[in-house]
């Protein structure tokens, strides 16, 4: 195939994500991905500033997603129902496709320290989108970060259920995560140390 091949960044992609599978990540080279994957290393290179970017270049479209979405809520929307909405934009992130492939990068990302690293800027970046946004809304510091950091944490309990089941609608996933959050910050007050 052609190095211009208009799917050339999915190929690369792919491509990695079965030889950071297979190989290990540290072991794959560039170069690797780019002969499994039918293309040179130019074109790679194109499309990926290096190989953690194979797992971690969707995070500006991630974080643009979810900070435009609580940008976008009606005036007068509840920190929650912005949350709600930013979580629902994530939707058109994840297709099925998106899912085989976010398993493949669980268990890269769980092998190697540095993409663990890596994983952990990407989430403060898109928690950052979210309380940026939230700040823009009005909410003073403390309260925007809070609320980003319940999003964050609702969107990861919502793409583990996700990659489990069988179920395509992230967006069930991501309101029900919210909602049990939601559900324990209420009892916080009263449990008991030990209890």
């Amino acid at each position: 195939m052609s190095r211009w091949a208009p799917d050339a960044r999915e190929r690369l992609e792919a491509a990695a994500l079965d030889l950071f599978v297979k190989n290990g990540y540290e072991e794959t080279t560039v170069a690797q991905i780019a002969d499994r994957a039918g293309l040179n290393r130019a074109t790679f290179f194109r499309h990926f500033a290096d190989k953690r970017e194979v797992l971690f270049g969707g995070e500006d479209v991630l974080a643009g997603l979810l900070g435009d979405a609580v940008r976008a809520a009606p005036p007068g929307s509840t920190l929650t129902a912005c949350l709600r909405a930013a979580l629902a934009a994530a939707e058109v992130a994840m297709t099925p496709q998106r899912r085989a492939k976010a398993r493949q990068r669980v268990q890269v990302v769980a092998a190697n320290a540095e993409a663990q690293e890596r994983g952990l800027l990407k989430y403060a970046r898109i928690a950052g989108s979210i309380s940026d946004a939230l700040r823009a809304r009005g909410a003073d510091e403390l309260t925007a970060r809070l609320g980003a950091e319940v999003g964050m944490l609702a969107f990861r309990i919502a793409i583990e259920r996700w990659m489990a089941s069988e179920d395509n609608e992230f967006a069930r996933h991501a309101a029900a995560a919210l909602n049990e959050l939601q559900a324990c910050a209420v009892k916080l007050d009263s449990l008991v140390a030990g209890q």
